[in-house]
Order: structure tokens, then sequence, then C-alpha cells
């Protein structure tokens, strides 16, 4: 998918421009994981659903196309407002002729392949190469005792996924919640349309547990009841029915973070209207982790502003938000000591392997960087100028492209990976420099 309206997207690579200061406020685009259960849950709901602020990025195009192909509800996306309108069209869920392709989307791949069981009929879906290596296995194994046959077509627990849906019995179920939270998420979603209560118990301690509350939030909200013992047992009574109506999307915390990464590194300030102290986002959790390693922050139930300071090493369990660790590396790199970020290992099976990936290239940059398999140290110093693999990663391009801020000679490569989350990122990052 392209983005005709920044060639910067169609580039072959980027440099960035070095950034004396920053003092502003940065609007940013409506939140990935809540737009995509917003897409998934209206999919789901008897009436019209109308998301605002919803971010139109790769992977939520992808999703609502992937919805659309089962035919029962139809889904306009407009461009201009960031608005996304879902419209049940009174047929059937059936599974369509054509394979459902969803790119490199992670989070509606997923989600997607639980909505298959409650379509009629045997539905594919598949992503491109990297998709089509990420462990999908746990969330299959946990679909065939709700009484949906899902099967890896290849045999290896990996994308392609072929999913005979129509008979989503519901019952008991167990899942893993050591590879990804979106399975749990994926689970309960679709198993509020079972013909029976569903229970799902969570084998081992469950990763990313914020991600699953802003599923339990966005279900609350579109009126379903979801018993709970803490993050081991979930029960979803059959019986519910979604609610439609209006959806409006907060700013995403994770693309939050770039530029509050940029306001620690710079020591500027920055704002973000829109989100605030009451958000289910993990992501959020980074403001403090910020604060910890020097910079201030003022977070109200409408905006949070941070300004840097100087810096120091820290450690840091970041299990509950992995998707901010390449920001934060970032950050550790200009700071003064260690920083130690642990408990990561999910990092592995992202769209590129992150720890890796963020290691090899702040290597690059002069930066000593211990790798782990589930951790990392971050020897902070002065990195250097350089030209920056990308890995097909959205947040590896993002990530370093807020370095380049402060570091001559940074180029980016692919710059056009970072539409999968945030289009419009190297046009927001232009009005750091508009704000000088």
């Amino acid at each position: 998918m392209t983005h005709a309206k920044d060639p910067r997207l169609s580039a072959e690579q980027l440099t960035v421009e070095t950034l004396s200061a920053v003092d502003t406020e940065v609007a940013v685009l409506g939140s990935k994981s809540y737009t995509n259960r917003a897409i998934a849950i209206a999919s789901l709901a008897a009436e019209p659903t109308r998301v605002q602020g919803a971010l139109l990025s790769d992977d939520t195009v992808y999703f609502s196309r992937g919805v659309e192909q089962f035919g029962h509800v139809t889904v306009d996306i407009d461009h201009e407002t960031n608005t996304i309108n879902v419209t049940p069209t009174g047929q059937p869920m059936r599974a369509p002729e054509e394979d459902i392709f969803v790119g490199g989307a992670g989070t509606p791949l997923r989600f997607l392949i639980s909505l298959a069981g409650l379509a009629e009929g045997t539905t594919t879906i598949t992503g491109n190469a990297r998709m089509q290596e990420r462990p999908m296995g746990d969330l299959l194994a946990a679909l065939g005792p709700l009484g949906v046959e899902a099967l890896a077509v290849r045999g290896n627990g990996s994308p392609p996924v072929r999913v005979t849906g129509g008979s989503y019995r519901g019952g008991a179920t167990r899942i893993s919640g050591a590879v990804s939270s979106q399975f749990t998420s994926s689970l309960l979603i679709s198993s509020v349309k079972a013909e029976q209560d569903t229970e799902i118990t969570i084998v081992d301690d469950l990763v990313s547990k914020p991600y699953v509350e802003m599923t339990l939030a966005s279900l609350a909200a579109a009126g379903i009841r979801v018993e709970r013992d803490g993050y081991t047992k979930f029960t979803v009574p059959a019986g519910q029915s979604f609610r439609g109506g209006e959806v409006v999307v907060e700013p995403d915390a994770s693309g939050m973070s770039y530029f509050l990464a940029a306001a620690a590194i710079l020591g500027g300030r920055v704002t973000i209207p829109g989100i605030g102290s009451g958000s289910h986002q993990g992501d959020v959790g980074l403001v403090d982790v910020l604060v910890r390693m020097g910079a201030h922050a003022d977070v109200t139930d409408s905006a949070i502003t941070l300004k840097g300071g100087p810096l120091r090493g820290i450690d840091v369990d970041m299990e509950a938000m992995p998707d901010v660790v390449p920001t934060l590396a970032i950050v550790a790199a200009f700071a003064d000591g260690p920083t130690r970020i642990t408990n990561i290992a999910s990092l592995r099976v992202k769209e590129c392997d992150r720890i890796a990936a963020v290691t090899t290239e702040l290597r690059k940059m002069g930066i000593e960087v211990d790798e782990y398999d589930d951790a990392m140290t971050i020897h902070g110093g002065t990195p250097h100028g350089a030209t920056i693999d990308t890995y097909d990663d959205h947040r590896i391009a993002m990530t370093f492209a807020i370095a380049g801020l402060r570091t001559e000679g940074v180029v980016i490569k692919d710059p056009g990976c970072v539409a999968k989350s945030f289009p419009t990122f190297w046009q927001v990052l232009d009005t750091l420099r508009e704000a000088q």
C-alpha cells in the first residue's frame, strides 16, 4: 500500500536534519491499538459504527479490507477526516473465496483468525514474508476446544492459516500468555458471539497486560461484560450484543513516544494534547521511565508535557510496554551511564527481531550495547552519524530518526516503512522545525 501525499514515503533513504531545540505542541495520530479493536468490535455490531480520530495506516486499512471480505459489513474509510464507518449489510459472515492478505499487520491477522471462526466456510489468512515467520500456534490450538478448526497451512504454527468456521461453540480453553497478549484479545472479542459462555484460562504469565486492559475497556464501551480473575481467567458470557454508534480514538501512545524522546534528548519541551492520566495505553508508562532518567513531566487529564533534563541510565523492566523499547534505547544512548532494559523477549518476534536490530544500529553509531536473549544494556555516550537499516520495521525507522535530531549524519533507509503505523510521521517531524 502506498501513501502518495508525502514523497519521502517512496524514497530509498532520507537524511535527518538536526535540531538545536524543541518547544512545541505535537498532534499525534490516533491509537493503532484502539483503532484495530474498534474495527474488530464494529464488525460484530448489529448497528453502524463511526470510528472518529482513527489511525489510517497500512495496518488498519488491511484490517478494514479484511473484515469486509466476510461480506457481513461494509467499511468506508475517509482519509480527510480520519474516520472509519462500519455498516452491517444484513448478510451472514461467510468465508471469502480469496485469501485475506494483511501484509505485516500482526494485530489484524491475530484478530482475523478468531473472527474467521464465526464465518461459514474455510478462510485462509496470510501476510508478507516476515508475517509468515511469526508464531500463531498458541492461538490456533486455543480455538480447537471452542469448536473452531484453525491450522497452519505449512504445519509450522505460522501463516498462512486456514480456519474452518461457523461452529464457534464456546466453552473452556487454555492459552499461553507468554508470546503475545493479542492472542487473548482476539479470543475475548470473538467469543462474545460464541454459542455458549467462553472461559479462557491463561496458563502462564501474560505479557503486555495493558493491551488486554485496552481490549476490556473497548468491549465495555461497546456494552460487553467480561468476568475475570486477575490475568489468569476470563469468562465471556454468551448472548450479549455489541453496541454501535460513535467511537472516538485517543492519540497513539506509541507514536507519541518519539516526540517525548525528542524533548528528552534535546533538553526541550513537547506537549501531546488529547491523551492523559486516564489512558489505558500501556505505552504511556514511558513518561514515568523518562522522568526516572532525568526528564520532567506534567500529566493532566487531557495532555502530557515532557521537558528534557540531564539524562542518566537506569534499570527498567519493559515487559508491559515492549513497543516503546526502541524509543527508550535511543534516549539511553544519550544518557550518562548504562541503561539495563529487561524482560523484553517478545521483541524477538515483532516486525523484525527488535533487540538485534536496535543493538546492531546503535553499534553503528558508536554506542556500546550488550545484547541478551530477553534484555539489553545500553552504555550511554555520544552517538555519531550512520546509515540506518530499518528492516522493514516502522519503529526502527522512527526511533533512529529521533536520534538524527541531535546527531548529524543519520540516514534512514526505506523511510516509507513508517506507513505501517504512522504515515504522516515525516510531516509531523517537520512541525518540530517549523516551531523553532
